[in-house]
């Protein structure tokens, strides 16, 4: 089966988030949007037809999480990513950032440390600062476009009382896929430390062709305090519907952050989102294959068009993630600036760095997962505008 991803569909009108809230995000609707992480493709063929399957049906009630469910999300995992996963790790979840709010509930008590590596994904810090608990953070370093975990940094915050490292694998918004000898060194900081760690993993799946992403948790051992976030939302076009699932192998750390959901009552068990889950699950691999071979292209077409057309820019080459960093800084424009230039004289939506906290200032974040010729125009603007601005 073919898949055409160059087929532009109109979310305009929808409650999309990414199109219909232009106005309240950048005070205009007069731009392209390529910022909020979901992609302007059409879901996987399967999960369509799962969803109007299920809507044909005319009772929505409660509904159970049903074993294919489950079967469903062990057999990915396994086939994509060689990790062996039990039932009973398996823990149902909203979504991916209320995950992170739980994990820091549950892990580090009021004042104590829990350890972000920014510039990051921004739920990140409010994760941490929303709970009254103490933002420790371990920048990353870059190294000719290269970002780089700084262990030295990582150990000294490890050992000075934080409870909690929330490792972002593959990493948004830089777009590293870290190696297997980054991830066994942080395995060593948090066993020598004591050191929980929640692995987001939602990028997981969407990895370029010559990239590997390595799960954490198969380089654990049994006595290692690991939860890693995985969900479809973000591989197959989902996150509207909310579901998620942590997999942890530790029954005392299941317990824990299972008693932080009970006690706020969150269910995820919605008919549409189970369906979907698992249709994207069983059903969804040829479909994301083709998905990261069209990526791969647009990211190649980017980093090709920013070298020999745009001045002041840089791209970091993004190991995985459909999101690309964007270096501004020899633009010589301040943060306001630069957001002001990209959205009125270049007419493009971007997030601003300064969201990604640390390391940010400078930078855009710019999302791959449109249309190839959308991308084409939205940085045929930039550099027009560039011409006209100089």
């Amino acid at each position: 089966m073919s898949f055409d991803f160059d087929r532009a569909i109109s979310r305009e009108g929808t409650a999309s988030v990414k199109y219909d809230g232009r106005i309240a995000y950048f005070g205009t609707a007069d731009v392209t949007p390529l910022w909020v992480a979901d992609m302007d493709f059409a879901a996987p063929p399967a999960v369509t037809a799962a969803l109007a399957a299920r809507a044909a049906h005319p009772i929505y009630g409660y509904t159970r999480y049903p074993d294919s469910l489950y079967d469903a999300l062990i057999g990915w995992m396994q086939q994509r990513h060689g990790w062996s996963v039990k039932r009973e790790w398996i823990v149902m979840c909203p979504g991916v950032v209320p995950s992170l709010h739980a994990a820091v509930m549950a892990f580090a008590q009021a004042g104590e440390g829990v350890i972000v590596q920014p510039p990051v994904y921004f739920p990140f810090f409010s994760a941490v600062t929303s709970s009254a608990r103490r933002l420790v953070e371990n920048p990353l370093r870059v190294t000719d476009g290269r970002y780089q975990i700084d262990f030295d940094h990582l150990e000294h915050c490890a050992a000075n009382g934080a409870k909690l490292l929330l490792l972002c694998s593959p990493h948004n918004p830089v777009g590293r896929v870290w190696q297997r000898d980054e991830l066994v060194e942080i395995l060593r900081i948090a066993r020598r430390h004591k050191l929980v760690v929640l692995s987001d993993e939602i990028h997981a799946d969407l990895v370029y062709p010559d990239q590997h992403h390595t799960v954490l948790a198969t380089l654990a051992d049994e006595s290692d305090s690991l939860i890693t976030a995985v969900a479809p939302s973000k591989t197959f076009n989902i996150p509207g519907l909310g579901l998620s699932c942590l997999i942890i192998p530790d029954p005392e750390l299941r317990a824990t952050i299972g008693a932080v959901f009970a006690s706020q009552h969150v269910s995820a068990s919605n008919p549409f989102s189970i369906v979907a889950f698992e249709a994207a699950y069983r059903e969804g691999g040829a479909w994301l294959d083709a998905l990261m071979a069209y990526l791969q292209e647009t990211r190649d077409f980017v980093l090709d068009y920013v070298r020999q057309h745009l001045s002041g820019i840089r791209a970091i080459a993004p190991e995985g993630t459909y999101l690309l960093w964007l270096d501004c800084r020899d633009m010589q424009l301040s943060d306001a600036a630069l957001r002001d230039f990209f959205i009125h004289q270049a007419k493009l939506g971007m997030n601003p760095g300064t969201v990604f906290g640390a390391g940010g200032s400078g930078y855009m974040r710019l999302n791959l997962a449109s249309p190839r010729h959308v991308i084409a125009a939205a940085l045929a603007r930039v550099s027009q505008a560039q011409g006209l601005s100089g």
